[in-house]
């Protein structure tokens, strides 16, 4: 940890020096692909800066945005709501850019599909809960099986949404890498 990422998360309390370090390396990645002001018109999420979107945030002056104020929101819209901190450390990188990428909701059904497909017994419902978590740990889902799911929801996406289809190799090689 540098004198950067000590003023980057300053104020916002973790529960283990491990725990930041984690999601450092998280939002990090997720920055690089996100850190740059975007108003795509057929962007569903409009107006976006670091992944922070004016639909998501519509009381959010955007284009003023820090990294800082991002990464606070990250850490309590993302990491605390998704309870990644709770999850397998192998995946809390893919949880938390499914939840920045596709959203909570849908990265969630990700994690319900998968566990179920280990031997769990899940409703799909796309709610974070001890279930849930629980489950997660005793069926150890595979990142590569969610990372498979995530390019499905892409691809069903784009059967709805033709229009769309121009972003599908950054989110096939975005769901892939993570």
């Amino acid at each position: 940890m540098n004198e950067i990422d000590e003023l980057l998360v300053s104020g916002i309390e973790f529960e283990s020096r491990d725990e930041m370090a984690l999601f450092l390396q998280a939002v990090y990645e997720t920055l690089e692909r996100e850190g740059f002001l975007s108003n795509d018109s057929i962007d569903p999420g409009g107006l976006t800066k670091w992944g922070i979107s004016k639909k998501a945030y519509p009381k959010l002056d955007i284009r003023g945005l820090t990294k800082k104020d991002a990464i606070k929101i990250y850490y309590k819209d993302y990491w605390l709501k998704c309870r990644i901190n709770e999850l397998p450390n192998n995946l809390k990188g893919i949880m938390f850019d499914g939840a920045v990428n596709q959203g909570i909701s849908r990265i969630v059904k990700i994690l319900q599909q998968t566990t179920n497909r280990k031997g769990g017994s899940l409703v799909v419902d796309g709610k974070i809960g001890r279930n849930t978590i629980s489950q997660a740990i005793k069926y150890k889902p595979e990142p590569k099986r969610m990372r498979a799911y995530r390019v499905k929801f892409y691809c069903d996406l784009i059967a709805r949404k033709p229009e769309l289809e121009k972003y599908f190799y950054g989110w096939f090689k975005r769901a892939v890498e993570v």
